[in-house]
């Protein structure tokens, strides 16, 4: 199958290629419009897109752990009202992965399968987390690049897959916690295993 891999920043790129990944990898940028973007202009001919990252993990996800998309949705693409956040119907904001492709990608990798959220803005408060968790309850991991990738995917006509390996807990924001070199080696290890 002939795969595109998209990460957002070099260190995760880095991070691929030194664990032999051998599908081509590309920097796509910070952000589901960044992404989409690259991933965009990139994919022609690719028959599977698969955005690969770093990420915080919900629930008993800890840093070293892999999430594995069943679909990624744009968690802040809506409305704000008094009777909380709305999704808007006029904007796709699920993307889901291809049921046999994410349990396949989730055995081959010992990864946890859910919902991978992808925002704007980075979750930095036990109140937002909460919030995030109340509505989407298989949440496993958040990332700012995914449901963008899957948009890009979508326009090209290619399958597409979201692999996050977890630095931090989803909560408040504390960057002497997050353990970025283990979600590293632990990201390049999970995308070889799935691009070999």
């Amino acid at each position: 199958m002939n795969v595109l891999v998209v990460c957002s920043v070099p260190a995760e790129r880095d991070a691929l290629l030194a664990a032999g990944v051998r599908a081509p990898v590309i920097v796509g940028g910070v952000g589901p419009a960044a992404s989409a973007a690259a991933a965009s202009a990139a994919c022609d001919g690719a028959e599977l897109v698969l955005c690969a990252g770093i990420g915080g993990g919900f629930g008993s996800l800890r840093p070293g752990d892999v999430a594995v998309a069943s679909a990624a949705v744009f968690a802040d693409l809506g409305a704000e009202s008094p009777d909380g956040f709305l999704e808007l119907d006029v904007a796709p904001a699920r993307y889901p992965v291809e049921p046999r492709l994410a349990v396949e990608l989730a055995d081959r990798t010992g990864g946890h399968l859910g919902t991978v959220l992808t925002v704007a803005t980075v979750t930095g408060t036990r109140a937002s987390a909460d919030a995030l968790i109340a509505r989407f309850p298989d949440a496993v991991a958040e990332g700012m690049e995914g449901a963008g990738v899957a948009a890009a995917a979508a326009v090209h006509g290619a399958a597409f897959a979201e692999v996050r390996a977890i630095s931090n807990v989803v909560g408040p924001r504390d960057r002497d916690a997050w353990e970025i070199p283990r979600a590293l080696a632990a990201l390049g290890a999970a995308v070889a295993e799935v691009t070999s």
